[in-house]
C-alpha cells in the first residue's frame, strides 16, 4: 500500500492577507498551490481587535493585489468591522485554494527533498509534502506576559491586549494598562474616554503627529519615500527598525495620542514596570525620560516634513513644535493595586515569535527568521507578512502587495524556470 503523503508543489501556511496575497500571485503565474489555514480567513481581524479599533494608517495605504482601497474616505481610517468587510470583498475577487481548519503542527525536510508537513484537521492527522513552502502565520503570534504575572494578587483580572474588547467586559474598578505601543496607548485611551480610572505604565515607544501642516503625517512620509527604504539602508540601522511603532490613533477621524494631556485629565502615568508580587508593583524611574523621548521623536518627524516641504517648494500651513502640556511631579516607583482599587491589568507589551513547529536552520538566536525579502537560504522556504521584511511598509497593507509579488516571483522562477514579471516599482 502506498503510504506516501499527498504532494502539492507549493504550500502557503496561513490565510491572512499576507498569505492570500502570495496565493493571488501564484494563481496568476499558474503555480499549483494550497493555502492552509488553522481557523478561517481574516479571523484575526474579526476576533483579535477591540470594538473601537481603527487603523492607524490612512485608508489609501490599504492595497492588496488587484484591490486598492476605492472607498469614499481615502484619508480616513477604517474601523475593525470595515477592515473585515474590505478583506472579505477582496476574497470574492479571486478563487484562493484555501483549506480551512487545517493547522500545520510540524514542518520538516522530506526524505528525498522538499518538505513534509503534519496537519491537524477536523478529520484527524494528515500528511502533505511540497517542494516550496511559504510561512504566513503572522509576525510574532505568542502574546508576551511577564514571568511575575502569576505571583500577582489572583483577585486582579489579567488579560493580554488581544483579549481586550471594551470597558464593559472588565470588572468595576480602576485599570492598569502595561505598555504604550500602539495597542497599549489606544486601549488606555478607550478606557479613559469611557470614564474609567486608568493607570498606564509606559515604555520607550515613540509617537507621531496625526496631522501636520495640512496633511496626515503618514501621507507626508509616504511622499518622502520613507516607507520604501529597504531595511538594510534605513537610517539608524537595525536598532532603528527594531523599535516599537509610533503611537497615534485613527479614532473619530484621527488625532494625536498625547499621554501628557491624558495625565492632565486624570490618567496616572508610571515608568517601565519591572516587577510585582501580590498587590505591589515596582517601576523604574523612566517616566520623564520616556515622555521626553516620545515628544522628541514627534518633533523630529515634523522637522523632517518641514525640510521636505521647503526642499520641494510645497505650499503648506506654517510649521509648529509640540510643547509639553504636563510634567510629572514625581517619578512613582511603587503601586499598590488594592489601595488604588485596580481590578484589572491589561498587558500590552507585545508578542514573540513561535516557530518551534518548523524544523529548519532558518532562525537566529532570538527565534526570528533569517531572510532577505522573505526568502531564506533554506531552499524552498520563504516567509511573508513579517515586520520590516523588506521595508517599513512590510507587514502592513501598504507593503504586502509588493512583498508578496517578490516571494511569488521567486517561487515561480524556481518552479517554472522563468521569472514572473514584476510590476513597475516593485
Amino acid at each position: 500500500m502506498n503510504t506516501a503523503p499527498h504532494h502539492i508543489p507549493v504550500v502557503v501556511v496561513g490565510a491572512g492577507q499576507a498569505g492570500l496575497s502570495v496565493s493571488w500571485y501564484l494563481g496568476r503565474a499558474g503555480v499549483e498551490h494550497v493555502v492552509l489555514e488553522a481557523q478561517t480567513p481574516v479571523h484575526a481581524w474579526a476576533d483579535s481587535r477591540w470594538d473601537n479599533f481603527t487603523l492607524v494608517t490612512p485608508n489609501w495605504h490599504c492595497r492588496l493585489p488587484g484591490y486598492p482601497y476605492t472607498g469614499p474616505d481615502p484619508d480616513g481610517f477604517m474601523t475593525r468591522d470595515e477592515v473585515v468587510a474590505w478583506l472579505r470583498g477582496w476574497l470574492e475577487t479571486f478563487d484562493a485554494p484555501i483549506r480551512e481548519h487545517t493547522r500545520v503542527t510540524h514542518l520538516g525536510h522530506g526524505a528525498t527533498g522538499g518538505f513534509e508537513l503534519t496537519l491537524a484537521t477536523e478529520s484527524g492527522e494528515q500528511s502533505l509534502s511540497c517542494d516550496e513552502v511559504v510561512i504566513a502565520t503572522g509576525g510574532y503570534p505568542l502574546p508576551v506576559i511577564p514571568p511575575y504575572a502569576g505571583s500577582l494578587d489572583p483577585a486582579v483580572l489579567q488579560l493580554h491586549s488581544e483579549q481586550y474588547r471594551n470597558p464593559a467586559q472588565l470588572p468595576e474598578g480602576a485599570v492598569l494598562v502595561v505598555g504604550s505601543g500602539q495597542s497599549g496607548a489606544q486601549i488606555a485611551e478607550d478606557l479613559h474616554l469611557a470614564g474609567r480610572q486608568v493607570h498606564l505604565a509606559i515604555g520607550n515607544a515613540p509617537r507621531v503627529a496625526r496631522f501636520y501642516r495640512g496633511r496626515d503625517c503618514m501621507t507626508w512620509l509616504a511622499d518622502m519615500g520613507i516607507y520604501d527604504i529597504p531595511a538594510k539602508q534605513y537610517p539608524g540601522g537595525k536598532a532603528a527598525i527594531e523599535k516599537t511603532n509610533h503611537y497615534v490613533t485613527g479614532r473619530d477621524g484621527g488625532r494625536d495620542i498625547d499621554l501628557r494631556r491624558f495625565a492632565l485629565e486624570g490618567m496616572r502615568l508610571y515608568g517601565t514596570l519591572t516587577d510585582g508580587k501580590d498587590a505591589l508593583l515596582r517601576f523604574a524611574p523612566t517616566l520623564t525620560s520616556a515622555l521626553d523621548h516620545a515628544d522628541s521623536v514627534y518633533n523630529a518627524i515634523c522637522a523632517d516634513i518641514d525640510r521636505y516641504i521647503e526642499r520641494e517648494g510645497i505650499a503648506a500651513p506654517p510649521a509648529s513644535v509640540y510643547t509639553p502640556v504636563w510634567e510629572p511631579p514625581a517619578q512613582p516607583d511603587m503601586l499598590d493595586l488594592a489601595a488604588e482599587g485596580i481590578s484589572t491589568i491589561v498587558w500590552a507589551i507585545g508578542y514573540r515569535p513561535d516557530y518551534r513547529w518548523i524544523e529548519a536552520s532558518a532562525f537566529d538566536g532570538g527565534g526570528r527568521p533569517m531572510q532577505t525579502r522573505g526568502v531564506t537560504t533554506v531552499p524552498g522556504l520563504s516567509f511573508i507578512g513579517l515586520p520590516w521584511m523588506h521595508t517599513w511598509g512590510s507587514g502592513r497593507f501598504l507593503g504586502i502587495d509588493r512583498d508578496a509579488e517578490h516571494v511569488a516571483a521567486t517561487i515561480a522562477a524556481r518552479m517554472n524556470g522563468a521569472p514572473l514579471r514584476l510590476a513597475v516599482g516593485h
